[in-house]
């Protein structure tokens, strides 16, 4: 019988004596790939093929190990099948959104938004609104994206002095999160800060201190009844009629910082009959002119429960306004620096009339030489120790470096 019409297993088993390496070689290029797989596929497959389709190393192999190719017997070829590798641990996909949430909590600011470009849903934890509650963007040249879509996260505390804004849009007209908010001596258009004051309703501490404002920034003010600290030292463009209204409705302040604004009398006078009564730190310094005497009464009357009080640059108060601030049983602290119609002689008695004070700043009106000697009338109290105000500021001036805002600092950070 030809070899060829022979059945599968009456072939007899051949070695490399008998079916040369050669032969092999020109068998492979005049078969095609399609009889390779054929061959291979098979769970039975003849040593002829595997001899003619295999490394030359793994021929010798296959002819001088086992007793089945010595005696010349079908041999049945077995692909080894990959066994699957062990995972040892747990994967991050397996993990809940709950866990990965509080991980993704402990990451720096860069590397959460690094993080939110691996996947879809990293990028959804990435800007999970529990992440975005506490942020600090001081150091950004442009803030303009950064502050939009800080924005959109639902942030509660956003800290962002110092920086530029040239241009603020985000979509949505809903009422925004923010309950704690510092944007002190930034560069921001009054249209952009309207956009943002607008659609707050829950503010407990704000600082605009240096930005130029408008009545319906002010009047946006009142819809936060809420507000406890408010920081607008060196602002402009809001009448006193505005500024009276917001004073009124946010009758829940503590601490107000309202020194060195474009005022005039009438603004002053808004202030000391609109205060909420609450207050207990005033900061009403830089009026020269337009503080009186009478302006003090009112307010002393009206704010009985004051601690720190400023009216410092208040050139028109002398020495008969102790008589008047005497009646402050909680007085902690009095600013009266370079208020030049006060003596060094009179304040010699201010430590008796106010037995309460603590704290004393005299700047400009005690010189170097005497202050000694007031020390010595008054020594429980603490002279010209703190020359910037602390009240309804965020990040004192004394500790900027720390980043702080209201004694606390913000989660996520921008690192330069």
């Amino acid at each position: 019988m030809p070899r060829d019409s022979m059945p599968l297993q009456d072939l007899p088993c051949f070695s490399l004596q008998s079916y040369p390496l050669s032969q092999s070689k020109n068998s492979n290029k005049r078969k095609s790939r399609g009889c390779l797989s054929e061959g291979l596929d098979t769970e039975c497959t003849p040593t002829e093929l595997i001899q003619q389709w295999s490394p030359s190393h793994k021929h010798q192999r296959l002819i001088s190990k086992g007793k089945e190719n010595d005696g010349n017997q079908f041999v049945i070829g077995r692909r080894s099948r990959r066994k699957k590798e062990s995972t040892s641990g747990i994967s991050w996909d397996h993990l809940p959104d709950e866990l990965l949430l509080r991980i993704l909590f402990c990451l720096p600011l860069q590397d959460l938004l690094r993080l939110s470009t691996v996947c879809k849903r990293w990028h959804r934890l990435a800007f999970d609104e529990s992440l975005w509650r506490s942020v600090d963007l001081e150091g950004l040249t442009h803030v303009d994206p950064a502050l939009s879509q800080v924005l959109k996260t639902g942030v509660r505390r956003l800290r962002c002095p110092r920086s530029f804004v040239e241009e603020l849009h985000f979509a949505g007209s809903g009422p925004l999160q923010i309950v704690e908010m510092d944007l002190s001596s930034s560069i921001i258009p009054t249209s952009a800060l309207e956009s943002i004051i607008c659609r707050c309703r829950l503010l407990e501490y704000l600082s605009l201190e240096g930005l130029p404002l408008s009545d319906a920034i002010i009047s946006s003010l009142s819809k936060n009844p809420n507000l406890l600290q408010l920081n607008l030292s060196g602002c402009s463009g809001f009448s006193a009629p505005a500024l009276a209204d917001m004073l009124k409705s946010c009758c829940s302040i503590e601490q107000l910082n309202i020194s060195w604004c474009d005022f005039n009398s009438n603004h002053v006078k808004s202030v000391v009959d609109t205060v909420s009564s609450s207050v207990t730190h005033l900061n009403l310094s830089g009026y020269r002119e337009n503080l009186t005497l009478d302006h003090v009464k009112v307010l002393v009357t009206r704010c009985p429960h004051i601690q720190t009080l400023d009216l410092s640059d208040s050139t028109l108060l002398m020495a008969d306004s102790f008589a008047v601030l005497k009646q402050l049983k909680h007085l902690l602290h009095l600013s009266l620096s370079r208020c030049y119609h006060i003596h060094l002689a009179a304040l010699n008695d201010l430590g008796k009339m106010v037995p309460t004070l603590y704290l004393l700043d005299v700047f400009g009106i005690v010189l170097n030489s005497h202050l000694a000697s007031l020390k010595k009338e008054m020594p429980h109290v603490s002279i010209n120790s703190r020359p910037f105000s602390f009240v309804a500021r965020p990040t004192p001036a004394s500790r900027l470096c720390d980043r702080t805002m209201w004694n606390r600092k913000c989660q996520l950070r921008f690192k330069l």
